[in-house]
């Protein structure tokens, strides 16, 4: 197998996308290929984000070493409160729109608009919040685990309102 052909198979895997190849197919373990948007098979969110949050783990696991990539659907009208991650991250917009914030407090006046295609950067550490208004919206976050996210606020953790612990 030449570099070459790997290296081209990596770029698609970059930019295509979900279902996990088997190693006899391409030879080559841990490659993910994506079809299309349909192809991702999305779970329900974490407690400690919105209710009615999906998730689709693309390739890698966010609790453990190493990078990863989530697709992320998060439902209309729903808010994720002034929080950090102790690793840096990306945000993609797939589809619909959301507000993103720097900060540690929630200001809806001070958000920028991202809608599909828009991305963001964020440093480890970084305090912002995220909000969607009358539309959902499709996200894909890249980053490097163990990765979590840690509310500036306790309170604002929706899993304990879910009786849960955050």
């Amino acid at each position: 197998m030449t570099r070459s052909w790997l290296r081209a198979a990596a770029a698609l895997a970059v930019l295509g996308g979900v279902a996990p190849a088997t190693a006899a197919e391409h030879d080559h373990a841990g490659l993910v290929v994506v079809p299309d948007g349909a192809a991702a098979i999305y779970e329900p969110g974490p407690p400690n984000l919105p209710k009615g949050t999906q998730i689709s783990r693309v390739a890698g696991d966010p609790s453990k070493p190493g990078p990863f990539v989530l697709r992320v659907k998060v439902p209309a009208n729903s808010v994720i409160a002034p929080h950090t991650h102790a690793k840096p991250e990306t945000l993609t917009i797939l589809s619909g729109s959301i507000y993103h914030e720097h900060g540690r407090t929630l200001d809806r006046t001070k958000g920028s608009a991202l809608k599909a295609g828009g991305f963001v950067y964020l440093p480890e550490d970084m305090p912002h919040s995220l909000w969607t208004t009358d539309e959902p919206v499709e996200l894909q976050v890249n980053g490097s685990g163990p990765f979590g996210l840690k509310y500036i606020n306790p309170a604002d953790d929706p899993s304990r309102s879910a009786g849960k612990p955050g």
